[in-house]
C-alpha cells in the first residue's frame, strides 16, 4: 500500500473514467470548477458502440470534443421499427425521418473505443482538471467535504463528489444511497458488423418475441448490433462458429443490408436495471449508470447520462455565481428534483417497451399496434414521439 500523501482541496471531485465521468469532469472544469478526476486510464478494450442524439451533441460541442468525434461517427438520417413478432397482432411498420423535424439527422452512431479516446485526450490537457490515476477505496463525508483516498494513496477533498463510476459504485455505497435492482429473462448480443449494402444512415429495429433486434449504422458499410435473445437463445448464438452466426443473423435481418461479416468479437450481457432510490446524499451526486441503469433499447442510457451532466452544471453554476456552497443540500436538492421525472420517465418507456415485446397478451398487442399505427398515420403525434426521444419536453413544442 502507498504512503498517504497530504490531501489536495477541490471544487469538484469526479469519480469514473468512462464516458459519463470524463464528459463531465470536462464540463464542469469549462464552467470554472477546479476538478479532480479519479480514474484509471486506457480501461478494457471496449467494442461497443454509443448513439448519441443532438442535445448530447451540444454538449460535446460546448466541451470542445466533438470534431474529434465526428471525424469516426455516423449520421443517423431515419429509424425504422418493424414488426417481427409473428403474433396475431402486428404492428405497422413505422418510418422516423429526421427531415421531418428539419433536421440533417437524428444524431450520430460512434464506436466507444473512438469516444473515449478522444476523452481521455482532453482530458489530459484540459484547465482545470487534475487527473488522479487511480482508483478510490474509501470516501469520508464531513460537514464542509469529502475525502476520497485513492489506492496510490492520494488524497482528494472536494465540496462535493460526482459519482460516475457505473452500477457498482462504491461512491454511492458509502454515501449510503439504496438501489433497486431488477433483471428481465434476456441477454443482449453486441457486435459490430460488415455489410454488402448501404445503410443509408438507417437504423433498424426489429421488434421480435424475445424483444429488439437493432441494427444501428457506422461509417462505411458497417452497423452494430444489439440482438435482445433469451438466455439460453443468447447462448446458442455464442456458441455458433462465425460463418453460421453471420448467416442466421442476416436471416433475422431479412438480408435488408445484404450479407454479415463479422468485425467483433460478439459480447453477451445479461439485461438488468437498476434505480437509486436518491440522486443525491451529503456532499455527493450521481450521474449515469451509478444512479441509473436499464436495457439498450432506443439508444437511452448514455443520453440520459449526458443530461444528468448538463442539469447538474447549470445548477453548480448557478450556485457558485451566487456564491453558495456547491456541495451544500439546497443546491444538490434542485439537481434532483429536475432529474427525477425525466430519469423515471425514460427507465419506465424502456421497461414497458422491453416487456411489451415478452408477452403475448392481445390487449397489449393491440395497444402496442395501435401505437405504431397512430405514430405511422398521424404526423403531429409522430413528431412529437421524435422530438421527445431526443430530448425530454420538446416533443410538445409542434411545427407544421
Amino acid at each position: 500500500m502507498a504512503k498517504t500523501k497530504q490531501a489536495r482541496m477541490f471544487d469538484i471531485a469526479v469519480v469514473g473514467g468512462g464516458p459519463s465521468g470524463r464528459i463531465a469532469a470536462l464540463r464542469f472544469a469549462k464552467s470554472g470548477f477546479s476538478t479532480a478526476l479519479v480514474a484509471t486510464n486506457g480501461g478494457m478494450p471496449d467494442g461497443r458502440t454509443t448513439a448519441l442524439w443532438q442535445k448530447s451533441i451540444s454538449l460535446l460541442e460546448e466541451i470542445g470534443v466533438w470534431p474529434q468525434i465526428r471525424e469516426n461517427a455516423a449520421q443517423l438520417r431515419k429509424m425504422r421499427m418493424i414488426d417481427d413478432t409473428g403474433r396475431l397482432i402486428r404492428a405497422p411498420e413505422v418510418i422516423f425521418d429526421s427531415a421531418e423535424l428539419e433536421l440533417e439527422e437524428f444524431g450520430f452512431n460512434m464506436l466507444n473505443s473512438n469516444l473515449n479516446a478522444v476523452l481521455e485526450e482532453h482530458c489530459a490537457t484540459a484547465k482545470n482538471i487534475t487527473l488522479v490515476d487511480s482508483t478510490v477505496t474509501k470516501v469520508d463525508f464531513l460537514p464542509q467535504s469529502a475525502v476520497l483516498h485513492a489506492e496510490t494513496g492520494e488524497v482528494i477533498e472536494a465540496r462535493l463528489v460526482v459519482a460516475a463510476d457505473g452500477r457498482n459504485s462504491l461512491v454511492r455505497k458509502a454515501a449510503d444511497i439504496d438501489v433497486r435492482h431488477w433483471s428481465y429473462p434476456q441477454a443482449a448480443l453486441v457486435l459490430n458488423l460488415e455489410h454488402s449494402l448501404p445503410h443509408h444512415g438507417i437504423s433498424t429495429e426489429f421488434h421480435t418475441p424475445t424483444g429488439p433486434f437493432t441494427l444501428v449504422p457506422l461509417p462505411g458499410r458497417q452497423s452494430s448490433l444489439v440482438c435482445v435473445e433469451s438466455v439460453d437463445g443468447a447462448e446458442r448464438l455464442l456458441e455458433m462458429k462465425d460463418a453460421l452466426i453471420e448467416m442466421e443473423l442476416e436471416r433475422r435481418a431479412h438480408s435488408i443490408l445484404g450479407s454479415f461479416k463479422l468485425v467483433s468479437q460478439v459480447q453477451s450481457f445479461p439485461l438488468s436495471g437498476l434505480s437509486a432510490t436518491r440522486l443525491v446524499g451529503d456532499r455527493v451526486a450521481l450521474i449515469g449508470e451509478s444512479a441509473h441503469v436499464f436495457p439498450p433499447i432506443g439508444a437511452q442510457g448514455l443520453n440520459l447520462s449526458l443530461r444528468d451532466i448538463a442539469d447538474l452544471d447549470k445548477v453548480l453554476s448557478r450556485a457558485a455565481a451566487r456564491q453558495q456552497d456547491v456541495g451544500g443540500q439546497d443546491v444538490l436538492k434542485s439537481y434532483e428534483a429536475n432529474r427525477k421525472s425525466d430519469v423515471r420517465t425514460r427507465t419506465q418507456a424502456v421497461d414497458l417497451l422491453n416487456r411489451s415485446l415478452l408477452t403475448g397478451l392481445l390487449p397489449v398487442q393491440l395497444a402496442r399496434g395501435a401505437g405504431m399505427y397512430l405514430a405511422g398515420k398521424v404526423g403531429p403525434f409522430r413528431r412529437l414521439l421524435m422530438r421527445e426521444g431526443m430530448a425530454p419536453g420538446s416533443g410538445f413544442t409542434l411545427s407544421r
